[in-house]
């Protein structure tokens, strides 16, 4: 069989990703899974065989992921903590999760390097962002951890931070919910979903799924969101295809565009 026959084969069975390069945000409480604190090693196992599956078609994949499932800064602050101190503590959680990511990763088989933003040379590599993308384009995992190096921002405006600087197509915002909604599903019958929307709407609707830094960055760099369920098993390989999966937040759609 020729290589172009064969490529023509290989499209027509499974057709290739929309995306070549995404951004998952990943918050620390996605790692609980049944979990009330720390980290469920099964639950790591499963998002990491989703990823594994998106690698092996080719793209590109950068993960931030959160601290809140072993402590939350906000919420140690709003309790008298040094605001500083109390985030700089999440940001030493986040690596402790990107750790266990990294060892789930690895066991599915996909190489993988955690870069953190705080210096511990003994268990991370130092964040450049040149290297990240070089690792990226050999096909390794780049896991982003300690937030931005920064106390008073959120792993959210880190995720931002990091896709517009790797040049991702799209930041992944995985949650527990399936989308963005007009409230809280989780206790308000009836709240209806959004399948699309506009990053002014998030801003000025005061919808609660990315910080305002997060959202103000990504619109000023035209980076899409997809705010997914991260609990169906194929939902990220869906979104690299380019699927109606979630809530897409995005620009306005020019006069006769589609969605």
């Amino acid at each position: 069989m020729s290589e172009i026959a064969a490529e023509t084969r290989e499209t027509s069975l499974e057709p290739r990703p929309k995306y070549r390069r995404i951004l998952l945000k990943l918050s620390g409480e996605a790692l609980l899974g049944e979990r009330s604190y720390g980290v469920d090693p099964a639950f790591c196992a499963q998002i990491a065989s989703q990823v594994a599956l998106v690698v092996s078609r080719g793209v590109q994949v950068g993960i931030v992921v959160g601290g809140g499932n072993i402590f939350r800064g906000l919420a140690a602050s709003a309790k008298g903590m040094d605001r500083a101190a109390a985030d700089y503590i999440g940001m030493l959680a986040t690596v402790m999760n990107g750790l266990a990511l990294q060892d789930a990763l690895e066991r599915a088989g996909v190489p993988t390097r955690v870069m953190s933003a705080i210096a511990m040379n003994e268990i991370a590599e130092p964040y450049i962002r040149r290297r990240a993308i070089r690792h990226l384009e050999k096909g390794r995992v780049a896991i982003f951890v300690a937030g931005t190096g920064n106390p008073y921002f959120t792993t959210d405006t880190a995720a931002a931070l990091r896709a517009v600087e790797i040049g991702a197509e799209v930041l992944l915002k995985a949650t527990k919910v399936d989308g963005v909604y007009d409230a809280d599903p989780m206790t308000v019958p009836g709240a209806i979903r959004f399948e699309r929307l506009e990053y002014t709407d998030l801003l000025r609707d005061q919808l609660k799924v990315l910080d305002g830094a997060a959202v103000s960055l990504a619109m000023e760099n035209d980076l899409p969101i997809v705010v997914f369920d991260l609990s169906r098993p194929d939902n990220i390989a869906r979104v690299a295809d380019g699927e109606a999966v979630g809530t897409l937040i995005a620009a306005p759609l020019a006069a006769g565009a589609k969605a």
